[in-house]
């Protein structure tokens, strides 16, 4: 359905303003490069304020860089206002016509740039049949769910035909079990138009579930740039690993090499992991644990002791204590395993290569 596949080409991005409080300029988004491929889905992810919604309205036209340059296939469009550019954007709210019906609110777009009559009909028709809409199209917007109101929303930003979808948190308005299937729905829909997508949240966990490529932001620049299996098991830095999911941080000093492994000293306890080049003796390290990659057993690794334990239904929830280090765990399908409970002493338990070490 799209015209064309565009990707999207910061160059050394950066957006400046003043702080109401001081006065003083400051960086909301600084000196950021990246480049998003044609047809690809690609997430700002990032606590508030650490540049994402910015960089996504200066990639739309609400805001201006003041430096660098945006680029739309190869095309500048620093100069271009809003509605000259190629894209179209899916707000947080809806920002439906609440006199229009649902035809009309979808045909809105299409209206303003002259499309034929007819034409206007059938696209109408076709994109509301992609957002499973059909057959809905005289009822007013006020009597739409939450869910309805945003597949409208989506509908009217597809039927232009725009190279490149934005989206601004679309989902933060709904229900935790609505978000999740309308974040399928809205990858579903993006797979079969084979559209670009930019899309901004603050939710890992949908980050993780759409995405091709997680963008994630700290404090207006890019911290990291991969797949979601990148970001999560190879986090560049601790804020990284951190941010996306549960996490563990086991530091301590590296002891001794032995062959493709090597011993990090945490608290006393050796704690066994996947050697490296950049890893060396003597050198203080953190080791980056996720919950779901250790579990408990009565020997065999490194001695803790248990000072939670809690069922979750689908897994044990544990926190053990190795040395003064406090680590997490989940046991998965706890059924037909043995609980510890709090106060027993174990080991934990898990593989050199579940380890990533910064």
């Amino acid at each position: 359905m799209a015209k064309d596949k565009k990707g999207v080409r910061l160059e050394h991005i950066s957006k400046i303003y003043k702080d109401p409080k001081t006065g003083k300029d400051f960086y909301a988004v600084h000196d950021t490069s990246l480049d998003i491929e044609p047809g690809s889905f690609v997430t700002l992810l990032g606590p508030s304020g650490c540049g994402k919604t910015t960089t996504l309205r200066m990639i739309a036209g609400f805001e201006s860089p003041d430096e660098g340059e945006i680029y739309l296939g190869n095309e500048a469009i620093n100069a271009l206002t809003p509605n000259k550019r190629d894209t179209a954007m899916v707000f947080q709210s809806y920002a439906l016509l609440p006199h229009y019906n649902i035809f009309d609110n979808v045909a809105y777009g299409l209206k303003i740039r002259k499309v034929p009559k007819e034409e206007i009909k059938e696209r109408v028709t076709k994109i509301l049949e992609l957002v499973q809409l059909s057959g809905m199209e005289s009822r007013m917007t006020n009597q739409l769910s939450g869910g309805q109101q945003q597949r409208v929303a989506l509908a009217r930003a597809l039927v232009i035909e725009p190279s490149v979808l934005l989206f601004d948190e679309p989902l933060s308005n709904l229900d935790a079990k609505l978000r999740v299937s309308m974040r399928t729905e809205i990858r579903r829909i993006q797979q079969e138009v084979g559209i670009t997508a930019v899309y901004v949240t603050h939710d890992q966990s949908e980050a993780m579930a759409i995405s091709d490529k997680i963008i994630i932001m700290n404090k207006g620049k890019i911290a990291q740039m991969g797949t979601p299996e990148e970001i999560y098991y190879q986090p560049n830095d601790e804020f990284v690993a951190d941010f996306i999911g549960e996490v563990n941080f086991l530091r301590g000093k590296m002891k001794e090499a032995r062959g493709e492994y090597a011993v990090i000293d945490v608290d006393g306890n050796d704690i066994i992991v996947k050697n490296s080049e950049k890893l060396m003796i003597g050198e203080n390290y953190t080791a980056v644990l996720r919950p779901e990659a250790a579990t408990l057993a009565d020997c065999g690794g490194v001695p803790c002791r248990v000072i939670l334990s809690c069922f979750m239904g689908s897994y044990q929830n544990y926190h053990v204590m190795v040395g003064n280090t406090l680590v997490k765990l989940e046991e998965h399908n706890p059924k037909n395993k043995k609980i510890y409970k709090v106060g027993d002493t174990c080991s934990l338990v898990f593989a050199p290569e579940s380890v990533h070490v910064l």
